[in-house]
């Protein structure tokens, strides 16, 4: 009896669909930059005190706004409940609550268009099992993290519903350096899979020593920056280098201890920000050479390009007394340089070998 010819397996077995790190990579990107835009409009909203206009966490309702005048004017009854309205806006008009009610409005709204073209692009490369192996779990994290992200912003929307005519800058630091936590892992993330798209066998980058460090330089920066926004800090002087005709500010530890100091107090916060900017800086110089001498001179053109020109708007701010749109400004390219030492510290951990 004849026997029939063999089959190969690759033809009897099903066809694996392969992954496309390049593709999610690019949607990585994309969404960083929503991220980016997120973090500006949330700091014109904190900029134009419009950030507990809308008193109420309705993550699916809320995204349809007030489209009446009855409905316009209950938004406004219940701004007109809290503090912040009694205390200092009291004869508002109801053109004027419409202002403020657009940026935390829009704000919110970014944060739910961010929480779509992330989940939906997301289950679709997981169904077309698309997603390289070891990045799923990764992708996931930066999902829940993003749904994190939205509860502490309404943690700290809470915090000035209350007692206080604003939120707690403890809890608004929280939130923004929440954001640029995901904004740096999406990048990393990013870029891993740009090396995996172009050899299958590229191993994750590490975070090196070297890395670590200037990350937390930058982080003490970054709290600084978002203290001085939540206390309105970069009210205390429009002077530079000097505040108020002194180096250091008068009266600081008077009658608080240093401890207290550091985080409560606007003129000494002002102070640390404006001068361990400088620390900051030579801290990415450092980095920007490594990542040169790594091979990645876009990185250190980014890094260089990043700090000169928020040094140069923090002065502008400060000398302005906030001219809001520079403060934006200040705000984007604080997010950019995040950005860019993610890349410089991913270019800097890269790992030639395979595994």
């Amino acid at each position: 009896m004849a026997h029939s010819p063999s089959i190969a397996p690759d033809v009897v077995a099903p066809t694996a669909r392969p992954s496309r790190p390049a593709a999610i990579a690019t949607w990585l990107l994309a969404v960083a930059g929503l991220i980016v835009v997120m973090v500006v409009v949330g700091g014109i909203t904190r900029l134009t005190e419009s950030g507990l206009s809308i008193t109420e966490w309705k993550p699916l309702t809320g995204i349809v706004p007030p489209l009446n005048a009855e409905q316009w004017q209950a938004e406004f009854d219940n701004y007109k409940r809290i503090p912040e309205y009694q205390q200092l806006n009291q004869g508002m008009t109801l053109a004027g609550f419409q202002a403020i009610f657009f940026w935390e409005y829009l704000h919110r709204l970014l944060g739910r268009l961010i929480g779509v073209a992330f989940a939906l692009p997301l289950l679709w490369f997981a169904v077309r099992r698309a997603i390289p192996r070891g990045y799923g779990w990764r992708l996931v994290a930066l999902l829940a993290l993003g749904g994190l992200q939205g509860a502490i912003g309404w943690w700290m929307v809470a915090s000035g519903l209350v007692e206080r005519t604003d939120v707690s800058h403890f809890r608004l630091a929280t939130h923004l350096l929440t954001a640029l936590f995901i904004l740096a892992g999406l990048v990393w993330t990013a870029l891993d899979l740009r090396n995996l798209a172009r050899d299958p066998g590229a191993r994750p980058a590490r975070l090196t020593g070297a890395g670590l460090l200037v990350g937390l330089v930058l982080f003490v920066q970054l709290v600084f920056g978002a203290f001085t926004a939540g206390l309105n800090a970069g009210l205390v002087t429009n002077e530079w280098p000097l505040m108020n005709g002194r180096f250091f500010p008068e009266g600081v530890l008077q009658h608080r201890s240093l401890g207290d100091a550091l985080l409560n107090d606007p003129f000494l916060i002002h102070f640390v920000h404006r001068w361990w900017a400088w620390v900051t800086v030579a801290a990415l110089v450092v980095l920007a050479r490594l990542a040169r001498r790594a091979g990645d001179r876009r990185a250190s053109i980014a890094i260089h390009s990043a700090f000169g020109v928020q040094i140069l708007l923090g002065i502008a701010t400060v000398m302005t007394s906030v001219n809001i749109p520079l403060a934006a400004l200040h705000q984007l390219v604080g997010a950019l340089l995040v950005a860019s030492v993610a890349w410089g510290a991913h270019a800097i951990g890269r790992r030639p070998w395979r595994a």
